[in-house]
């Protein structure tokens, strides 16, 4: 549980990032992000699922 509690605290800093140095420029890119097929949204969150894993598998071996 403590692992999960410090990789999910890093997961919020890595995220929060974006939205603090950037708050102008990420809200001309989530406008953006609204004319992306989801078919091309859903392939990127399972490929961005699969690098995960696998990262997950390389670093837990």
């Amino acid at each position: 549980m403590k692992d999960f509690l410090c990789v999910l605290g890093m997961v919020f800093i890595i995220e929060g990032i974006p939205y603090f140095l950037f708050p102008e420029k990420l809200k001309i890119y989530l406008l953006k992000v609204t004319t992306i097929p989801e078919s091309a949204l859903r392939f990127m969150g399972i490929s961005a699922m699969i690098v995960g894993l696998l990262l997950l598998y390389w670093g837990r071996s």
